[in-house]
């Protein structure tokens, strides 16, 4: 079975479970649920409609040749270290990084740039960091959480390309 149909099913399902307990916990939860995550629905769908579109676009405006000259299987410490800051500078949350990283791997991106792209943004997203963590835990954590962790990407791409074979 393909893997989206999968997660589709486990979705559903935790779904059909969660409506139950709701329900049995009292029998006005399970709309009040749907009507919150339609309300979260509506919220996120201006900002993945057009994630999904300028993803798209990049598939068919940067050259296939430049994304696996640059991040293909042959690419070396160069595309983690570009990937890895890439990730720092990719603002907005998943609804952009993901159909970003979908468009560089359609494009012949390999694993472990892409893995070095995505621990990076997961560690060090520079919009969660000013918007959320500086504010509210202060600049002292940020440098103790991040500069313990500036190797992490790195590394995660160095271990894919010893491991892992595109």
């Amino acid at each position: 079975m393909r893997p989206d149909i999968v997660s589709t099913l486990v979705l559903a399902v935790v779904a059909v479970v969660l409506a139950t307990l709701a329900y049995l916990k009292d029998p006005g939860l399970p709309a009040l649920g749907v009507k919150n995550g339609a309300a979260m629905l509506w919220f996120i769908i201006p900002r993945l409609v057009p994630a999904i579109i300028i993803a798209g676009l990049l598939q068919v405006l940067v050259p296939q040749e430049v994304v696996s000259r640059y991040f293909g299987r042959e690419s070396g410490w160069r595309a983690l270290l570009i990937a890895s800051l890439a990730g720092v500078l990719t603002p907005g949350g998943p609804m952009v990084t993901v159909p970003f990283m979908v468009a560089l791997a359609n494009s012949g991106a390999a694993m472990a740039p892409l893995v070095s792209y995505m621990t990076s943004w997961s560690l060090f997203g520079m919009q969660r960091i000013i918007a959320w963590e500086a504010p509210l835990m202060g600049w002292r954590f940020v440098v103790v959480r991040v500069v313990p962790s500036l190797a992490f990407p790195l590394l995660a791409g160095w271990l894919v390309k010893l491991f892992y074979q595109d």
